[in-house]
Order: C-alpha cells, then structure tokens, then sequence
C-alpha cells in the first residue's frame, strides 16, 4: 500500500493527494489503511462514522467525506471533528443554512459533469457557490467532479475531455482548490490539472485501465490464500459440486480448497476461472459453494492435501479472477468476509 502511495506521488508530483478509504479501505481495513497512507495528504471515505473513528484513532490531517453529510443532525459532530465534506445538492445547502455551527467547515461542491449521479449541473454551480459563501460556518470552498470513463480513452458517449472542459467552463473564474482525478484519470490521464487527486483502487493493486496493474507499476495489497484439503480422483463422465454442472471430460484429479462464497470468493465465477495452486496456474470447476471450490489438479500432478491455493492477489492479479467472473476487482476487495484470517506482512 506504501508502494502504491509513492507510485501516486510520482504520477502527479505537484498534486496533493486524498487516499480514498471508504468501505473499510476496500476491505483493507481503516487502521491498516491509516498506517500505510501516512504520507498521504489527507483521506476519504463515504462513512461519518468512520471519519469520525479516524480522528479518535489520532489522524490529525484532513478527512474529507466523499458524499457528504446526509443528515442535519451530523453536522456538528463533523464540525467539530473538522471533517470536510462535499455538497452537492440544494437540500445539504439548505441544512447548513438552518444550522448553527461553532466552528467553520470546508466544502467540496460537487459538479456533475455528465455521470450523473451527484452534483451540480455546470449551469447550476456558481450560484450554489454564490449562496455558500453567504452561509457563515462555511470557510473555504473547493470544487469537485468525478469522471465516468476515465479508464477509456476517447469514450463515445462521455470522455474525459468532455467532462473536464464542463468542469471548467461551469468553475470558471471561482477562487478555490479543484479536487479531479481518480486512480483512471491519475493513470491515464496525468495532464489535467487538478489541485488534489482521489486514488482508491490503485493505492490496493488493483487496475482501472486496460493494462495490468504490473505494467502500471501497482502491487497487490490482498493476497487471498487458503489450501487443498481432499483430492478426489473422478473419471469421465463424473459431475463435481452442486448442480453437477462440470462434467469431466476424462479421467482427471480434483482439489477442493477451504474457501467459498462466505468467505468473499464470488459465488459466480464459472469454470475456467483461474487459481494458483502450488504457484501453479490452474481453473476452477464447478460451482462455488458456500464454504469450499474445487479445481483442477492436472497442470499440478505433485499436489496433496495442504497443498498452497491463492485465489487472487501475488502470482494472480485480483483483476484476473474479477474478469473471469463478470466483475471488477474493487468489488472481490469489498467483498471479503470476516472469517479469512488477516495475517499482515
């Protein structure tokens, strides 16, 4: 995760940077995560309680909540924690009105530049600017999008270009930091300028381009291990797990591993998704159950019980396993359990 860090602050050197943190660090864990971005500029997250968390744990640089605050009744905790947040619709400017607060708070006022989802319109932002800086707990104010295909070059329908020449025709003129880029943008699009940047998924290992994440210089963080313990010899003919829906197509040996679905290994990965076992690539087959897979053993003759099985991260980019099964990496990295043991190194 360090490694990662540094790989940011060379890619956009003159950028202050926001490690993203939200949904427990990407499953890496908070504490975890607010060691390992100390050199980070700041963090962000979704979750007030979190943020909250992160402050009583001893992070003294800035917090900045990715969404906002969702209820009146927060904000004077946040304030007082001086957690920056994002504004990005009229009814949070309205609360904020209607709120008496002791200390001035930093906003983030959000632009949507064409995803969609939250923000201002550019033909909306200046006056939602102009009616924050009336309000007086509010202190500084920055400016914020977020892209929606940063990971593709030239995207038919919504490129980053376009978004970004939105961003700054609707922020034009308006004194303030610009808070863009995420991981994508800060890989595939180092020259916009922004002020601060938002990587997440990379600062883990994971990719959000087309390349690997080795080729853009990432390490994985997670590495999900676990171990063979039955092989089963079956022949041609014969199904394995529930549905029976891997038929054998000849004599072949099959490893089950201690590892399912409750664990955080997509219960929808289909055969064919690739696992290393005694750093040996190999496939699943058939259906992940709740607490075991089962994989075939023929590139792997030495295998025995207690054999090595990683499932995605060292030797098996977490990518890898998310395309295989119809997903992205950021979701398998949510998605673990609390059962795996953590073991740090």
């Amino acid at each position: 995760m360090q490694h990662n860090l540094s790989l940011v602050h060379s890619s956009v050197p003159k950028a202050k940077i926001w490690a993203v943190v939200k949904a427990n660090a990407y499953g890496h864990g908070l504490d975890r995560s607010m060691r390992a971005f100390a050199d980070a500029d700041g963090l962000a997250l979704i979750e007030p309680d979190s943020a909250l968390g992160l402050r009583e744990k001893g992070w003294g640089k800035p917090i900045l909540l990715l969404e906002g605050f969702f209820h009146e009744r927060d904000l004077p905790a946040i304030a007082a924690s001086n957690l920056a947040f994002a504004v990005h619709c009229n009814e949070q400017i309205a609360m904020l009105e209607k709120t008496r607060l002791n200390q001035q708070v930093c906003v983030h006022l959000k632009m949507n530049t064409g995803m969609n989802r939250l923000g201002f319109k550019p033909h909306e932002y200046r006056a939602a600017f102009e009616r924050l800086r009336t309000i007086p707990s509010v202190g500084s104010i920055s400016f914020m999008t977020h892209f929606a295909n940063a990971e593709e070059k030239g995207h038919v329908r919504m490129p980053v270009e376009e978004q970004y020449v939105r961003f700054q025709r609707g922020s034009d003129g308006l004194p303030g930091e610009r808070n863009l880029s995420n991981s994508a943008a800060i890989l595939l699009h180092p020259g916009l300028h922004t002020d601060w940047v938002r990587p997440g998924v990379m600062l883990y290992g994971g990719t959000p381009g087309n390349k690997t994440a080795l080729e853009f210089g990432l390490k994985p963080a997670m590495t999900l291990n676990s171990e063979i313990i039955q092989i089963v010899d079956i022949e041609a003919g014969d199904a394995v797990g529930y549905g029976s829906l891997f038929v054998a197509p000849k004599p072949m040996r099959v490893g089950v591993v201690a590892c399912g679905y409750a664990d955080g290994y997509p219960r929808c990965a289909p055969d064919g998704t690739p696992i290393l076992v005694e750093g040996v690539r190999t496939r699943l087959v058939g259906r992940v159950s709740m607490d075991m897979i089962t994989v075939d053993l023929t590139p792997v003759p030495n295998a025995h019980v207690g054999s090595l099985v990683t499932l995605w991260g060292e030797g098996l980019p977490i990518d890898d396993v998310a395309e295989a099964a119809g997903t992205v990496g950021y979701e398998l990295m949510c998605a673990l359990s609390v059962r795996p043991r953590i073991v740090e190194r």
